[in-house]
């Protein structure tokens, strides 16, 4: 009896050790201290081990190293079936050639702490994780019967490592509810961002970071149906949860609004019994198509964002309504929230299946857009716009014919008639991703609502800078899948070699070039020799310039080999327009850069600017922190970099950096770090040309104020918006001779993001700047839309031997700005 007693406990003890374990079992401080990420991943392991409604799947790794992680949550025959669940759900929206003996599944894809500092969401993946696999949750274990979940606990490790460490170093025994408390004020550059001190949040449609890609490739071998994106506000506000806010972009459907709306219904009953505040419907709207709801959403998926108070909060922080917000009430807040939307999904199972299928064959044969068919004239910059496509599986095929044809102009804003000529892209409406490719070459988009959360244009053919073309209708053409590209044709003694500027992969190319010690110059007019056209920007590698390169030919070939289109030259002796030892080809300087970080700089802005040194052209740069400028040589470098920032540099170090332009360096300021340079001695940056100018819009201030006097308070908000610009493409004329503009076409599209502007300077270059009748799209405040005719964009001011280059608009603004990285490229190389 004694032995049966022991084998029973045994096996009872065994079952009871294999069950899976909470969090607050697991970790001891949980929902009291943030837990370190290789806690959660620790965590997420034992219910691998001890569930089989559970299946992990690294699906990569950040910059940093760390693992990024999906687990797939369903019954344990679901998992067993997962591949073919997968083939069968593609199939039924036509990307999968053959149709699986699967049943039909709902898939759900949780995605938490996008923003690394947003520690509510992570701490509450753990939570949702382990109320889907709980086995004495009878409610979700019968919604998994026909759901999948793809639950992602973290799309920013490195971002979280960084806030997670930080705030565990500040940590003491008791919490610091007070504001004031350094547990509050996270340190530059926070843990937002990712390590490139990027928005991952604003990066699913450019897919310009490492995490972004990896989690996306992931994404489209899924295609869920239901998309939940868990975030953090504010800590004094209070939760929300859709319905979104308008504008909402005319391409969502009625069943996604629908969805929206049950989620909030439902959702708020369950608030109400806790008595939890909260709001929908008042901010986050759906437009702007790369965040974790919108880009969901143009993939046939009902896309949702979910926010709790909880920024700065760190451990506890007190409201301004006297209440203590805990870590364990946001874990809370998020783990009914985002429970709830399985549970919809569950109820409305039958809806969203067919509304998802129909979603992609609808939108296939009857397109909302008014154009089916795009084509982008063959440039070499399509390379990196084929990158993008294919990143967001936006079929394309490049013409094999040439046909006359009229349609909407881009650049012109008007009907024309053009010729498509083979290798010319063509992307056209009708293929899955429908709704996907419309949203983003569509170049007007409808806004039902001006007070946009984000930016209101992106139109792809003016961001990369080449010419294209909307037609109406679905346009017969003949295609090919690949480029004709003719291999250059190595010569035994060349006398140089030209190296067109296009594109990125010039940019790369000089940057390479320049680490190698290689001479380089720079065609500064064009150029003939013979049939060969030499365009300005051009680089030219002579042999006379180095050397000292042994095996010459080979050397540069192999240096230069990314930019397939480059030409060997056997002689220096052009057509017209100059020989290659004229004066018509300065030799370029190799730039030593020095970036300015640190509190005061924008750390976004940074970001960009750090990435596009480091990933997109691969050049070095020094980075010093403000607090540590006063330390720093600067007779070292010759480029200094000022991203976007609040400097508050003290006179004597203005008084530095003005010895540093007036003794030949380069200064690259950026939106707010022009005003570094605004009506200062030497310089010519001012707001105003003449005082006719200044006392015009001094006139129109007055005059406003004064009819301000009779509005109601009501209005106010929405009437502040008519000075504002969330992020609008504005039409701008260039000076073609400077260097600063080549290689970006006949005008510049900018991507204006502020309200900053200066008229058109006196006793600097306007290079690039916004003429009158300027053409724009998306959204401008009806005060603003006058007022920033004929302002500069981007100048070049000189002091002494040096100059400044400003730039009021960013041109690396979220680094989907294509011919914004070539415009950067020119200031930080070819502007001397």
């Amino acid at each position: 009896m004694n032995r049966f007693f022991n084998l029973l406990l045994f096996f009872t003890c065994f079952i009871a050790f294999s069950q899976p374990q909470s969090p607050s079992e697991f970790l001891p401080n949980y929902g009291k201290q943030v837990t370190y990420y290789h806690q959660v991943e620790a965590y997420f392991e034992q219910l691998v081990q001890n569930s089989d409604w559970i299946k992990h799947q690294k699906y990569g790794e950040t910059t940093q190293e760390r693992s990024l992680n999906a687990y797939y949550i369903s019954t344990p025959d679901n998992l067993k079936n997962l591949e073919e669940i997968r083939k069968n759900h593609l199939y039924e929206i036509g990307l999968y050639p053959t149709k699986s003996n699967a049943k039909s599944k709902t898939i759900v894809w949780l995605s938490f702490n996008v923003h690394g500092n947003e520690i509510g969401a992570i701490e509450s993946a753990l939570s949702v994780a382990y109320e889907l696999v709980n086995p004495n949750n009878k409610d979700t274990k019968k919604w998994l019967e026909d759901i999948v979940v793809i639950l992602d606990p973290c799309l920013n490790p490195d971002g979280f490592s960084r806030y997670a460490n930080w705030l565990r170093d500040v940590s003491g025994k008791k919490t610091h509810p007070g504001v004031s408390d350094r547990e509050h004020m996270e340190p530059w550059p926070g843990g937002r961002q990712n390590h490139y001190v990027y928005d991952l949040n604003r990066d699913w449609a450019w897919q310009t970071q490492l995490e972004t890609q990896l989690r996306m490739d992931l994404y489209h071998q899924w295609m869920p149906m239901v998309h939940a994106d868990v975030h953090e506000m504010g800590y004094n506000e209070p939760y929300f949860f859709p319905p979104a806010a308008e504008p909402y972009h005319e391409q969502i459907a009625p069943f996604q609004r629908d969805f929206h709306k049950k989620i909030g219904e439902i959702t708020s009953k369950k608030f109400d019994k806790e008595g939890w505040m909260y709001y929908s419907s008042e901010r986050f709207d759906l437009f702007y198509p790369s965040y974790g709801d919108t880009y969901p959403c143009y993939n046939g998926a009902v896309g949702m964002t979910y926010e709790q108070g909880g920024i700065g909060a760190g451990r506890a922080v007190l409201l301004k309504n006297g209440e203590v917000l805990t870590l364990q009430d946001r874990i809370d807040h998020h783990t009914k929230a985002i429970l709830t939307v399985v549970e919809l999904a569950n109820v409305q199972k039958d809806v969203l299946s067919k509304e998802f299928r129909a979603y992609f064959k609808d939108n296939r044969t009857k397109p909302k857009g008014k154009y089916q068919t795009y084509i982008v004239k063959n440039n070499p910059k399509i390379q990196e716009l084929s990158v993008l496509l294919n990143r967001n599986r936006i079929e394309s095929a490049f013409a094999d014919e040439t046909k006359k044809m009229s349609g909407y102009h881009y650049q012109s804003n008007k009907e024309k008639s053009f010729i498509i000529e083979p290798n010319d892209l063509i992307i056209k409406v009708d293929q899955p991703r429908s709704v996907l490719t419309q949203v983003l070459f569509e170049p007007h988009h409808k806004l039902t609502d001006s007070l946009s959360y984000d930016i209101t244009a992106w139109s792809l053919p003016l961001a990369y800078g080449v010419e294209s073309f909307a037609v109406k209708g679905n346009l017969p053409v003949k295609t090919k899948t690949k480029l004709n590209v003719i291999p250059t044709s190595k010569i035994a003694n060349a006398y140089a070699y030209y190296i067109p500027w296009n594109n990125r992969s010039s940019a790369r190319v000089l940057s390479l070039l320049h680490q190698e010690n290689i001479k380089v110059r720079s065609a500064r007019k064009e150029v003939y020799f013979g049939d060969l056209k030499i365009e300005r920007g051009g680089l030219i590698v002579t042999k006379g310039d180095n050397s000292k390169v042994q095996n010459f030919e080979e050397t540069i070939q192999n240096l230069i080999q990314e930019k397939y289109d480059y030409v060997a030259l056997e002689s220096g002796f052009a057509s017209n327009g100059g020989d290659l030892g004229g004066e018509n080809y300065p030799l370029l300087k190799a730039p030593k850069v020095l970036v300015l970080g640190g509190s005061g700089v924008s750390n976004i802005d940074f970001g960009q600017v750090w990435f596009f040194m480091d990933q997109v052209i691969e050049y070095p740069m020094s980075t010093v922190e403000i607090q540590h400028f006063n330390r720093v040589n600067l007779a070292e470098y010759n480029t200094l970099i000022l991203p976007e920032g609040w400097y508050g540099f003290s006179e004597n170090q203005k008084k530095n950096i003005d010895d540093f332009i007036s003794k030949g360096g380069k200064v690259i300021a950026i939106g707010g770090a022009v005003g570094q340079f605004e009506d200062r001695p030497g310089y010519h940056l001012t707001k105003f040309a003449t005082e006719e100018e200044k006392a015009e819009a001094q006139k129109y201030i007055e005059e406003q104020e004064l009819l301000d006097r009779f509005l109601d308070f009501e209005g106010s908000e929405r009437r502040s918006i008519s000075g504002f610009i969330p992020g609008a493409i504005i039409e701008n004329l260039i000076d073609a001779s400077h260097p600063l503009t080549f290689g970006l076409g006949e005008k510049y599209f900018s991507l204006k993001t502020t309200d900053s502007n200066f008229k058109l300077l006196k006793g600097a270059q306007n290079v690039i700047y916004i003429p009158k009748n300027y053409q724009s799209f998306g959204f401008i405040g009806n005060k603003l839309k006058k007022s920033i005719e004929e302002t500069v964009s981007f100048a070049v001011d000189y002091h002494g031997s040096g100059k400044v280059i400003y730039m009021i608009d960013n041109p690396l603004f979220r680094g989907f700005w294509e011919n914004g990285n070539l415009l950067f490229s020119n200031a930080l190389f070819l502007v001397e």
